[in-house]
């Protein structure tokens, strides 16, 4: 499966405004990252690919549709899978992905 253009641009929309953003492909999918730490991508396998503080994980993933990422049976200690229907919504798309922003950000000066 391919990533969804339309997702791609609204993420794309999302990060206008905000400096050092760049596209890579990866995973599939079309990644975004925030001076050059990757901080969301619209997956290959559908909805969003979200970096997350992963102190918040469990907070995070209470919210239906969203789930830790798993990559070859393992879980990913700082990642979430977000469904498609979730970010639908305008405004819960911004909210994810100035989560990953925020993440991507702070490691990339640490």
């Amino acid at each position: 499966m391919t990533y969804d253009r339309e997702l791609a641009d609204r993420i794309r929309a999302a990060l206008s405004t905000e400096p050092g953003v760049t596209e890579k492909a990866m995973f599939g999918g079309l990644a975004f990252l925030v001076d050059g730490s990757l901080a969301v991508a619209a997956s290959g396998k559908g909805g969003l690919m979200v970096r997350c503080d992963p102190a918040r994980a469990d907070e995070l993933t209470a919210a239906e549709g969203v789930a830790r990422m798993v990559m070859q049976g393992r879980e990913m200690d700082g990642w979430l899978r977000v469904a498609a229907d979730v970010v639908d919504d305008e405004d819960a798309l911004r909210r994810w992905v100035a989560t990953g922003r925020d993440v991507a950000r702070r490691v990339s000066v640490e």
